[in-house]
């Protein structure tokens, strides 16, 4: 459904991307994970068709984004990091205005934002105004907008940032309906635990480049089952270890306070990369 091959952007002397290639299935949920800065915001933009590559080829559900750009934006739906509904409109006038756009039928367009504002927990709220709306309710409505002229390619960027774990979690279930419904979902997050609960596969993605792709409990498998988590005084120190009875023996081998839980995928992307997956500032 989705298909990238050797995929370069630069803004100006910085290389955001550094030759991706990709492939995602129809119906999977793929998370692309890594801190900002690393890429991930620039190729859902190129596969929105909202910035152009510098180099390599990109499809959605076999149209080219750039030779194609037409019909490929019509196989996407597109939930940006920020906000971006009118405050001013009425919850069904945003969907009303999205699917005029998409120069879709009065009739299916009636249908369908009945049925999105149904699926999205929003049918007793039609004629409310968005900017009386919770971050959440944005949010779903934001996923609404996107599914509205039924594209089979969902882009989810930084879907639940800013929101609290219950919601997010709504959220998550959310997203599982919309795959069962066949939807193929690419999935941008900074949260670890989203990406574990949602992704078939998962890419770590850093400063440009694929440095790692398989599905969360292969790649959480690389550093092992168990992890400690003590401090020594100069900072937090992580070990992993293949069962607990490793782990709990190594703890109690330390002078310092520790803490054994399950091992992670940031785990897994701190011992590829060096780096946490943690919010910075001035990602491409």
């Amino acid at each position: 459904m989705i298909r990238i091959q050797g995929l370069t952007k630069r803004y100006g002397s910085v290389a955001a991307l550094k030759g991706i290639d990709l492939s995602i299935a129809a119906g999977e949920i793929f998370a692309y994970l890594g801190p900002n800065g690393a890429g991930k915001t620039t190729t859902i933009r190129i596969l929105a068709g909202l910035t152009r590559p510098g180099g390599g080829r990109c499809t959605v559900n076999g149209c080219d984004v750039v030779r194609q750009s037409l019909e490929a934006r019509r196989a996407v739906g597109l939930v940006p990091q920020a906000i971006n509904l009118d405050r001013e409109l009425a919850v069904a006038e945003n969907l009303e205005v999205h699917g005029r756009l998409f120069a879709m039928p009065a009739a299916a367009r009636r249908r369908r934002i009945a049925e999105l504002l149904d699926y999205v927990g929003l049918a007793q709220r039609p004629h409310a105004l968005v900017k009386t709306l919770s971050g959440g309710l944005q949010r779903r409505l934001m996923i609404a907008r996107a599914l509205l002229h039924e594209p089979p390619v969902l882009l989810l960027d930084e879907p639940t940032v800013g929101l609290d774990p219950e919601i997010r979690r709504r959220i998550w279930a959310l997203v599982k309906k919309i795959q069962a419904g066949g939807t193929t979902v690419l999935l941008t997050t900074h949260y670890i635990e989203e990406a574990e609960f949602l992704a078939d596969r998962v890419a770590f993605v850093d400063e440009g480049s694929i440095v790692a792709l398989d599905t969360p409990r292969a790649l959480m498998a690389t550093q092992g089952a168990w992890a400690i988590d003590r401090f020594d005084g100069g900072g937090l120190e992580t070990s992993c270890f293949a069962d607990r009875e490793a782990a709990q023996a190594f703890g109690a081998a330390q002078a310092d306070s520790f803490t054994v839980r399950r091992v992670n995928l940031e785990d897994a992307f701190l011992a590829l990369t060096g780096k946490k997956v943690a919010p910075q500032r001035g990602e491409h």
